[in-house]
């Protein structure tokens, strides 16, 4: 019967790096979507930022435009996809509601019909009402409201990045 050898300290010392090198990037594997998580919700409101989206004169009582500004979660050389946009609607004064573009079905640019007084999804057929809630077809909820303030004369959105519903 053959005996093996034994193990010297040398291939030991080294078999122990190696393990230990396996084991650190195993646990970095599973710790890397588990701190993303964790940390989410902290960077989510590192992205909220209020956004001028134009001055108050801009915009005319009882109309809804489409508002574009800078997505908070763009990185500097995204150009013109790094761009995002809202509904603001002017109640008069200084009310405004901003509704998010896209979605709550699948995110979806919705469109604003005025004549029907309507947002209108025309990926599977959602409709809103002109507050936002839902007036059919697959959307489970009413559009994502932003909230708004006025500073300085300038129309300001709390800018978060594209809803994930």
């Amino acid at each position: 019967m053959n005996n093996p050898e034994p193990i010297s300290p040398e291939r030991r010392k080294w078999l122990t790096k190696v393990c230990l090198l396996l084991s650190a990037a195993g646990a970095a594997i599973v710790a890397t979507p588990v701190g993303a998580f964790l940390i989410g919700p902290l960077a989510e409101r590192i992205l909220l930022r209020w956004r001028d989206v134009g001055s108050v004169a801009d915009f005319r009582e009882g109309e809804t435009t489409e508002v574009k500004y800078d997505d908070s979660s763009s990185v500097p050389w995204a150009g013109v996809t790094g761009q995002t946009a809202a509904w603001l609607r002017y109640e008069g004064g200084e009310q405004f509601t901003a509704f998010a573009i896209n979605c709550t079905h699948l995110g979806c640019p919705v469109r604003w019909i005025a004549k029907a007084d309507l947002f209108m999804c025309p990926c599977h057929g959602g409709v809103y009402y002109s507050d936002g809630t839902v007036a059919a077809g697959p959307p489970p909820r009413p559009l994502t409201r932003y909230p708004v303030r006025v500073q300085d004369g300038k129309v300001q959105i709390l800018a978060t990045p594209t809803p994930i519903t």
